[in-house]
């Protein structure tokens, strides 16, 4: 067996100096230090480490399949021109000639692909790799082999998930280009349309179920009874998957009694301003309000307590207050909170989904309320915020009432969500709590 042999070496202990004149010992630490034969350690165990240290760079797989890598340009040029091999063979080619030099234009010139037929191709290829990557069955993917690039050029704002589902949804009804993109489409439109009417009625992980919804939406544009009502109505039946999608269709196309148009109705005007605040929004706006913020754990004891008037002034707009306040927010000026002129308050909770009574998006909120309107009603519509159970929560007036609630901490008069990239929904919605 081989070991290695350690060596601890040591200086001496003391040191003398001589300072004018005078010898001046003093003692040294030392600082013992080991040394390694290197010649002990196998050449084998040498190469591994140096092999570690060592990674040589990998490029990424190439896109163009092995048959066109050997190709110059002119070979390139020439696959593309006479369309030789499948669409997603030679549509990296294309992205080949990109990086050449050429531009859409001279590329058009040599092929006859014009620029809205070369991003349709390049597009369709990248959105078919992802099908494969998201392991899509073979099958699946060799219907898309003949003019596959026009449909799969349509689903790709679509996620891998939902376009492995649109893919399949596609080829069972023998859908054309335009049917991908009214069936892309509505899948991406339903999260936009939380609080319409019908909203939860439709699964939004069923493709089938999202464009029975948006033709189900579509017929509520139109007259009843109307022709052309009528008929979206009888697609979206026939696309509906879910049982609660087609009795929502089905109601709609045959008529529903006066106690359910009563609550439809009742949920038409029940609505509250929901605004996802973006980056840099308060920055770019002309006008701004400023309201003291408390936080729901606080308690109502320290809601009571926030200033009730506050208002900017001068030459600079400084705001001043009744009483000393801590916490503040900076709101662009939206008419909701613009109408608030005295006792706003913005109530701030961690999770949406303890304060709103619909399903939240597991994120912060902010409520703002008028304090200046305290009184539960039934009839007007509103929302308003309650101590209930130990919590701050929001509901109908008519439901406070029923519960025996006339006084209020205050009435809802806009919901604020943070700032965040991933998502574009910012602008005000008007969303049905039901």
């Amino acid at each position: 067996m081989l070991s290695l042999t350690a060596t601890t070496l040591k200086s001496s202990l003391f040191t003398i100096s001589k300072t004018h004149g005078f010898s001046n010992t003093r003692p040294v630490y030392p600082k013992p230090f080991t040394t390694i034969n290197a010649a002990l350690i196998p050449a084998s165990n040498r190469q591994a480490a140096k092999q570690q240290l060592y990674q040589p760079f990998r490029p990424p797989p190439s896109p163009i399949p092995p048959k066109f890598r050997s190709l110059d340009t002119a070979g390139k040029i020439e696959v593309l021109a006479d369309r030789l091999g499948l669409w997603f063979e030679y549509a990296p080619l294309i992205s080949s000639l990109y990086t050449e030099g050429f531009t859409p234009p001279s590329i058009e010139e040599l092929t006859g692909l014009s620029g809205v037929e070369q991003n349709r191709l390049i597009v369709g290829a990248q959105v078919r790799d992802s099908l494969v990557q998201s392991g899509a069955k073979p099958e699946l993917i060799a219907a898309f082999d003949t003019g596959g690039a026009e449909l799969l050029y349509e689903i790709r704002l679509l996620n891998n998930t939902q376009r492995v589902a649109s893919a399949e949804y596609i080829v069972d009804h023998d859908f054309d280009s335009k049917g991908a993109q009214d069936l892309a489409r509505a899948i991406k439109d339903y999260p936009h349309r939380r609080g319409d009417v019908g909203f939860k009625d439709f699964d939004y992980n069923l493709p089938g179920d999202c464009l029975s919804f948006m033709l189900y939406r579509k017929s509520r544009e139109h007259r009843s009874p109307s022709e052309i009502r009528t008929t979206l109505l009888e697609q979206a039946l026939e696309t509906a998957v879910t049982e609660k999608a087609k009795k929502a269709v089905t109601r709609e196309l045959h008529g529903e009694s006066e106690e359910e148009r009563a609550k439809e109705e009742e949920i038409k005007i029940i609505r509250v301003p929901v605004v996802r605040l973006r980056f840099g929004e308060v920055a770019g706006a002309s006008s701004v309000v400023v309201l003291p913020v408390c936080k729901a754990e606080e308690g109502e004891e320290k809601l009571l307590e926030a200033p009730m008037e506050f208002e900017s002034g001068g030459e600079f707009g400084v705001v001043e207050a009744e009483k000393d306040w801590s916490r503040w927010v900076v709101l662009p000026g939206w008419d909701p909170v613009v109408a608030v002129t005295k006792g706003g308050v913005a109530v701030s909770f961690k999770d949406d989904r303890k304060v709103l009574p619909w399903n939240g998006k597991k994120e912060a909120v902010m409520v703002v309320i008028d304090r200046e309107k305290k009184t539960v009603e039934a009839e007007n519509g509103y929302y308003y915020l309650v101590v209930a159970e130990g919590e701050m929560k929001l509901d109908r007036g008519s439901v406070w009432k029923e519960r025996g609630v006339n006084e209020s901490l205050g009435m809802v008069v806009l919901v604020v969500r943070p700032p965040r990239d991933d998502d574009d929904d910012w602008q005000i919605n008007d969303e049905d709590w039901d």
